[in-house]
This record gives C-alpha cells, structure tokens and sequence, in this order.
C-alpha cells in the first residue's frame, strides 16, 4: 500500500483584528495505510500536526461530525472547515470542500474500506 501526500492550500479563520487577511496557507495531506489504515493526518504550517480519523473527514464533509479534539463541517456548497482544539488554544482552518473529497478519494484508491 502506498502513502498518499496532497498539498493544498487553506485559509486559517480567526477572530483577532487583523489588519490584513494573511492569505491561504500551504497545507500537506497525508494519508499512509501502513502506520493507521484508519486516519488521516493535516500538517499546517510550523510545527502543527493533527491525525484524526479519516471516516470523521468523510463524514465532516456532509454534516458536521466530531471526535475528541478535532471537528469538521461544511460551510456553505463549496467549503469545509476543520476545528482543531490542543492546550494552546483553537485553530480553524477553511479548506474547499473539493480539495478534501479529491484527497479522501485517493486515500480509498491506496486502501479500500474495511468492512
């Protein structure tokens, strides 16, 4: 099986006064069967890590859908956001929705669904 890496770009949302909107920000996907057939990982820039479930995306995608740390819901026809929660605080990062379902797609091609 082979690991899948997706580069994509988001926005982080935020409710600072800032000055200037920052821009989208480089975002790697990556999903790798052989470490957890099941999740999925985001890397943000700096030293961000989350793996969470990849099922919790897929559904995320559709309806919003929860799990410990990390939330996912759509936001309007063609964006998707995901709420991640640590001990320095909350990140929310906007994604187009299309980019997210092209990167589960391919994960599903690497590995099949359990049943």
């Amino acid at each position: 099986m082979s690991v899948v890496e997706q580069y994509a770009r988001a926005h982080i949302v935020t409710d600072e006064d800032i000055q200037e909107d920052p821009g989208a920000i480089p975002v790697v996907l990556r999903y790798d069967p052989d470490a957890d057939p099941r999740a999925v990982r985001i890397d943000l820039p700096g030293t961000h890590e989350w793996t969470f479930s990849r099922s919790l995306l897929e559904q995320g995608l559709r309806a919003p859908a929860g799990s410990g740390d990390v939330r996912v819901w759509p936001c309007g026809r063609v964006q998707a956001v995901v709420e991640f929660h640590s001990a320095q605080g909350v990140s929310v990062v906007q994604f187009e929705s299309k980019t997210l379902a092209r990167f589960l797609r391919r994960t599903y091609t690497a590995t099949p669904v359990a049943h």
